[in-house]
C-alpha cells in the first residue's frame, strides 16, 4: 500500500553497510571495482521511497561517528569498532572494498541534489533527531538501529521505518509497536536502553537488568532518575539486588543516558524537499557510466519525480 507525501529521512550508513553484505563482490563496475553497495544502496532507496513517497528526503551523514563528548562521558562507546584501539586512532573500521563506494553514494547524491546532511560532534543519529526535532511531525526514519526508537512518537506521527528484517520485510515502529515488543512507549525508549545496555555501542547496562526488568522499572519509576531516587529510599519495595546494583551504577546510568540520547542541535539546510530536477546532470552520468549503475540511477530518478533532462 502506498501511502501520502510524509518526511522521508535515511541513516544512511544502515543502507549502505546492509547493501554492501547482501549483494555478491561479482557485482562489479565496468573497471572490475566492486559496485554491490552502490547498486545495492540505490536500489533499496527507490523500494522504500516507492512504498513511502516522500516530501522531504534526507540522507543523514556520520561526519563523526564518535564523538568525543560522548566517549569523554563513556570511554568505552563504539571502542570495538575503532580500528586502532591500542593508538589514538577513532577511525572507524571500514571494509576496503565498500569505502571507494561510500564515496560514490556521496557524490552521487549532491550530483543529483538529494541533501545529505553531517556535522561535526554529531553522529548521524543526532542529524536525525535535529530533523524530526525541526519537522515536529509526520517523518519517516529509515534506519536499522535501535536506539532511533526514541524518535518514535504516535503524538506526533513519528515513526521508525526498520529496515533490520530486509526491505522486503520492512517494520513500521510505532509506539503500539513498541508496546507490544518492549512494553514501553518511543518517549520512554532512551532510559530502557541506557539500563539494558547495548553490547554494539559498547555501552554494557546495569548488570542483571535485561529487557523485562528493564520495562518493568520505566514504567514503575518513570525515567532512570526516578529509579535511582527509588534505590535510595530503603522505605520503596526493590528487589535487592536490583537495587544494589542500581546503586553502584548511578554514575554510568547518568553518563549513559545523556550517550543513548539523540542530541537535536545540528545545523541543517533551508530547503530539504526532494529537487525538481538534477543538479548536476554531467556529474551523474559520469558517476553512472563509471559504476555501471545507469539502470538504477534512472529507477530513483523516476521514482522520486526527478527530471535528468539538462
Amino acid at each position: 500500500m502506498v501511502e501520502t507525501k510524509r518526511n522521508l529521512y535515511f541513516d544512511t550508513a544502515t543502507l549502505y553497510y546492509r547493501a554492501f553484505f547482501a549483494v555478491p563482490e561479482s557485482i562489479v563496475a565496468p573497471d572490475g571495482t566492486p559496485s554491490g553497495a552502490v547498486r545495492g544502496f540505490l536500489d533499496m532507496v527507490s523500494t522504500i521511497a516507492k512504498q513511502f513517497p516522500p516530501n522531504q528526503l534526507v540522507f543523514a551523514w556520520d561526519d563523526d561517528w564518535r564523538p568525543q563528548w560522548r566517549v569523554d562521558l563513556i570511554p568505552s562507546y563504539k571502542l570495538h569498532r575503532v580500528e586502532d584501539t591500542a593508538g589514538d586512532s577513532a577511525t572507524e573500521e571500514v571494509p576496503d572494498l565498500l569505502s571507494p563506494q561510500i564515496t560514490a553514494i556521496s557524490m552521487l547524491l549532491d550530483a543529483i541534489g538529494l541533501p545529505r546532511v553531517g556535522q561535526l560532534g554529531h553522529e548521524a543519529d543526532d542529524v536525525l533527531g535535529a530533523l524530526v526535532a525541526k519537522a515536529g511531525t509526520n517523518c519517516d526514519v529509515v534506519t536499522g538501529d535501535r536506539d532511533l526508537y526514541q524518535l518514535v512518537s504516535d503524538q506526533h506521527s513519528n515513526r521508525v521505518i526498520s529496515i533490520t528484517k530486509g526491505v522486503k520485510n520492512l517494520e513500521v515502529v510505532d509506539d503500539a509497536f513498541l508496546l507490544a515488543k518492549y512494553g514501553i512507549s518511543g518517549e520512554q525508549y532512551v532510559d530502557f536502553s541506557t539500563l539494558r545496555g547495548d553490547p554494539s555501542d559498547g555501552l554494557p547496562g546495569v548488570k542483571g537488568i535485561g529487557e523485562k526488568t528493564a520495562a518493568k522499572l520505566i514504567t514503575d519509576f518513570g525515567n532512570v532518575s526516578g529509579l535511582i531516587s527509588a534505590a535510595k529510599d530503603e522505605s520503596i519495595t526493590l528487589a535487592p539486588a536490583v537495587r544494589r546494583n542500581v546503586l553502584e551504577s548511578q554514575q554510568y546510568v547518568r553518563a549513559a543516558s545523556k550517550v543513548v540520547r539523540v542530541k537535536t542541535t545540528a545545523r541543517l539546510p533551508m530547503h530539504l524537499n526532494v529537487p525538481a530536477q538534477v543538479t548536476d546532470h554531467s556529474a551523474v552520468s559520469d558517476l553512472a557510466g563509471a559504476w555501471g549503475i545507469e539502470k538504477h540511477v534512472a529507477r530513483l530518478l523516476k521514482t522520486l519525480g526527478i527530471s535528468s533532462i539538462a
